[in-house]
């Protein structure tokens, strides 16, 4: 075969079952390289490179490598991915020099235990991230949109078999074609079908609230509804969203109906150490699979599946996406990055379209495994209940939520003596900006940095006990967990059991935060601290400087505060700093940073 008849698809299928098929052979504590997605994206690039031109190809699949028996969650997987007769590259994985083999074998199985959380790696943008979704989006995206058919009761095959699908869908001919799974999109493809707009937006070049989607408060056609008499069970599947999201949605909140408790979602969890991460542990010892983490893998596993679908040929190398993915975005779209991942991922699939995927892929499990024992004797109302309630908390509570990043993530220090505990839910929100550091962050590092040097200087210089703000949002895309939602800040003298208190990182005197930045505290912020019960429905928002004698937040976005709702323009900025006058004389003008917070 001549080099210019190379397939590169079939090549990235066998790098991807490779690195797949590894986590078979997995044993914890080999790998010898920090869990870092770079160290990912280094395997996938090594195994590029050794990618031989003229067996391209050759039929070969790295389940192969092992005898080990399917399970429900291989069953599946070898049903939506392997059941066409596909071409893949023939790799040696042994190629994979020992440190990298070491590594894959450890981050390519995901799971929770004893409140570890294994195969997940730290991306550059601080997020943690599953790596078995991804590589299972990335596979699925390589091969099209599938729609498959599900299979009759007198058709599924019986479990551990290995035999041929007959129900399996044909493949969508035109890999740009839309899955019914997926939201409408221009058959002509371009990285903005799914993106967020750039970080580096300001709202005054924007209409604020007009870039993303409203994933909290979904439209009539969008929500989650219970279906009724006359809904239609699915008879397809997209198997690109089974794969990333609808198996194990639907599987942990089927567990949680049958046990009457509630599957927590969005766990967080801290690194041992940042510069060379190895060992994970979760903040809550008592979380579900559907972790911060497994959900980041999975959402980025579907978005950049839909993309590698979409993609003319030839496709880009996958360390190549990857790198782009983890970086300044993909071809050069800043919106189309792991920064905004959940804002992408409201774009990317409805509510009653995930509804029906998560339906359809309990039907499916329960046809090809009839013995499964969370699936045995469950009706299809049932299925479709558990199908609606996984959907909805997944919107509002994962996607309808700012992705914030723990404390232990940007490097804090411990809080110096007893922190007070807030008495919930509170009735105000206290916007600042930092003025210094005055230019925004727009990377982790960068904002990581910003966070420890407040923190430095509210404790060392100022004496208070930790960083003043409840929580600190970057032009990043993240918001960073300052005092948080249960503690007691100092951030507005004189209110500060009252209301939460959020700043901007930068001088907005004459300028505007980014788009992202502000729609997180206008809108997502709040809007998620009301569900969960933190703040009061009918909370107000009011600036720094009507209730402290300060210029923060700044004239220019204090004026674009007075637009926004839940506002409180009955409280004067003049009025609030006579109330701190010590006597009838009127004080010269003071203008402090917003950084002398009490």
């Amino acid at each position: 075969m001549s080099p210019g008849s190379w397939n590169p698809a079939t090549v990235f299928q066998g790098i991807l079952w490779i690195l797949l098929g590894l986590s078979l052979w997995s044993e914890p504590g080999t790998a010898s390289l920090p869990f870092l997605m770079d160290s990912v994206i280094q395997a996938l690039a090594e195994l590029e490179q050794k990618a031989p031109v003229t067996e391209a190809n050759h039929p070969a699949s790295v389940w192969q490598l092992s005898a080990q028996d399917f399970g429900s969650h291989d069953l599946l997987h070898h049903f939506l991915l392997e059941g066409q007769s596909l071409k893949t590259t023939k790799l040696d994985p042994l190629e994979l020099s020992p440190e990298l083999r070491g590594l894959t074998e450890e981050v390519t199985r995901h799971g929770v235990q004893g409140g570890q959380e294994y195969g997940v790696v730290l991306a550059p943008d601080g997020s943690t991230v599953a790596v078995e979704p991804l590589l299972a989006g990335l596979e699925a995206g390589l091969q099209g949109h599938r729609v498959i058919n599900l299979p009759s009761d007198s058709t599924a095959t019986p479990p551990g078999a290995r035999a041929t699908f007959p129900d399996v869908g044909t493949l969508v001919p035109d890999v740009r074609a839309t899955s019914p799974g997926l939201r409408d999109a221009s058959p002509d493809f371009t990285s903005a079908d799914v993106r967020a707009v750039s970080p580096n937006a300001r709202a005054t070049d924007l209409n604020v609230g007009a870039a993303f989607p409203d994933v909290g408060t979904p439209s009539p056609d969008d929500q989650a509804s219970p279906p009724d008499a006359k809904a239609k069970s699915p008879t397809t599947v997209d198997s690109l969203l089974v794969v990333t999201l609808a198996r194990d949605l639907g599987l942990t909140f089927l567990q949680g109906s049958q046990t009457r408790s509630h599957p927590g979602m969005g766990a967080e969890g801290c690194w041992d150490q940042l510069s060379a991460p190895r060992n994970f542990t979760l903040l809550d010892p008592d979380a579900s699979p559907l972790t911060t983490a497994f959900l980041n893998g999975a959402l980025d596993g579907a978005l950049l599946g839909d993309y590698l679908s979409r993609a003319p040929e030839p496709r880009p190398p996958l360390s190549h996406l990857l790198s782009q993915y983890y970086g300044d975005g993909v071809a050069g779209d800043p919106g189309l990055r792991s920064n905004f991942r959940r804002q992408n991922g409201a774009a990317l699939t409805s509510a009653p379209t995930l509804t029906q995927q998560v339906w359809g892929t309990l039907i499916l499990l329960q046809r090809l495994e009839p013995a499964h024992p969370q699936l045995q004797g469950m009706s299809q109302e049932q299925l479709a209940q558990v199908a609606t309630h996984a959907t909805k908390e997944f919107t509002e509570a994962f996607l309808g939520c700012p992705a914030i990043h723990p404390r232990c993530r940007w490097g804090a220090v411990p809080y110096r003596g007893r922190p007070t505990p807030l008495q919930l839910p509170l009735g105000f929100l206290y916007v600042h900006h930092t003025y210094l550091p005055a230019p925004p962050c727009t990377t982790f590092a960068r904002c990581a940095a910003n966070m420890r040097s407040m923190q430095r200087f509210h404790q060392d210089t100022r004496g208070w006990d930790d960083i003043g703000y409840s929580f600190v949002v970057g032009s990043d895309g993240y918001v960073y967990e300052g005092r948080g939602w249960h503690w007691v800040g100092a951030h507005t003298r004189g209110h500060n059991y009252r209301g939460f208190g959020v700043a901007f990182v930068g001088n907005y005197t004459a300028e505007l935060p980014a788009e992202a930045a502000l729609r997180t505290v206008r809108d997502v912020l709040p809007r998620c601290a009301v569900r969960a019960g933190l703040l009061k429905p009918d909370y107000l928002l009011l600036g720094h400087r009507q209730l402290v004698r300060t210029d923060c937040p700044g004239d220019a976005l204090f004026h674009l505060l007075r637009t926004w709702p839940h506002f409180d323009a009955n409280v004067k900025p003049r009025s609030a700093r006579r109330a701190f006058r010590r006597s009838k004389r009127k004080p010269p003008p003071v203008t402090l940073p917003a950084t002398n917070l009490q």
